[in-house]
């Protein structure tokens, strides 16, 4: 199911990015996952292994991890952040990320270790 999901995301950035509007191809594009996970630490080791692993692809992306401190209800609540250049740099990631083994392995196996609480995309104005 998740992979079937994936598919349809990547397939719709790609879709919206390579559309020609000036607006998808300019700005950063920040993907925003909200996460629970019993292992913080360990799960921050995968977001290490993410990087390393993005690096090997040559896909520019930054990520970082956030705890939630003032966020009403979601107050201590896991928050990844992962920036890249553009829309379309979104697009091509996820493609080249879909293709490698050993990245489609590993995000089979975080699947494991966290549940998603909220997903979202936004993009540079």
């Amino acid at each position: 199911m998740s992979k079937i999901i994936t598919s349809i995301l990547a397939a719709a950035l790609l879709a919206l990015a390579t559309a020609g509007t000036a607006t998808a191809a300019s700005g950063a594009c920040l993907r925003v996952i909200v996460v629970k996970t019993d292992n913080v630490t360990n799960y921050l080791h995968e977001l290490d292994k993410a990087r390393t692993m993005s690096k090997r692809l040559g896909v520019a992306v930054q990520i970082h991890a956030y705890r939630a401190t003032y966020a009403g209800t979601d107050t201590g609540e896991l928050v990844v952040t992962i920036e890249y250049p553009s829309f379309q740099a979104m697009a091509e990631a996820q493609v080249k990320q879909e293709a490698d083994k050993e990245f489609s392995s590993w995000l089979a196996s975080l699947e494991k270790t966290r549940t998603i609480t909220s997903d979202s995309i936004y993009r540079e104005l």
